[in-house]
């Protein structure tokens, strides 16, 4: 189950905040849980969908009608404690005539829902006898179990820390994601093309530095 929340100009930023937080902290699954009669907390997923800027636009400045000012105020409303408790920021461009004519054909759903339940089986027994149901739910204190790193991956995830200026949480948010992109491959270990997949998820600073 996806909970959906839309962030936009009318939110306060504290509020967006103390949502997030909650969410986090489980609150507002064990909410859900006792509406939808006891469903497991793992099968809720917080969806924060948003626009770049009011109009929609940015950052094409031939479309884009909103000023800077306009533009740095809607985008404060996240702040970085919001960005850094979100897993996967993915940021989508327009998309052009040509693109739209010679488009490639991809992975069918069936293939991609194959591959996803694939990820669920390793995870399954992965986690067989522990409180895991999922690489989300690694605590911090298992890190080292389940998402274990070489030299080679280990330095390239010093780097990261430092090139991205990595807070603890989100060091350890790229890990999770690490694991299941190497889960949806069918790898055993997280390999250093996991890592760096993982961390282009991260929040750009080239458009949240603005």
């Amino acid at each position: 189950m996806a909970l959906p929340v839309q962030i936009n100009p009318k939110h306060n930023k504290s509020t967006l905040e103390r949502v997030c937080f909650y969410y986090e902290e489980n609150f507002i699954r064990g909410l859900l849980r006792g509406c939808i009669g006891g469903a497991s907390l793992n099968c809720i997923n917080l969806v924060v969908p948003m626009n770049p800027c009011p109009c929609g636009y940015y950052p094409d400045a031939e479309r884009c009608s909103c000023t800077e000012p306009r533009v740095r105020r809607y985008m404060g409303k996240v702040s970085g404690p919001i960005l850094d408790r979100i897993d996967l920021c993915v940021e989508l461009e327009s998309v052009d005539y040509e693109s739209l004519r010679n488009r490639t054909k991809g992975e069918s759903s069936g293939e991609i829902r194959r591959r996803v339940e694939q990820a669920r089986q390793i995870q399954e027994a992965r986690f067989e006898g522990s409180a895991y149901r999922f690489n989300g739910d690694i605590e911090v204190s298992a890190m080292e179990r389940y998402c274990r790193l070489g030299e080679e991956q280990q330095r390239c995830m010093e780097q990261l820390y430092a090139s991205l200026q990595l807070s603890a949480r989100a060091y350890h948010r790229i890990l999770r994601v690490a694991r299941t992109i190497a889960d949806l491959e069918g790898a055993e270990e997280i390999g250093v093309p996991h890592l760096m997949e993982a961390s282009f998820y991260r929040p750009s600073t080239e458009y949240w530095g603005h």
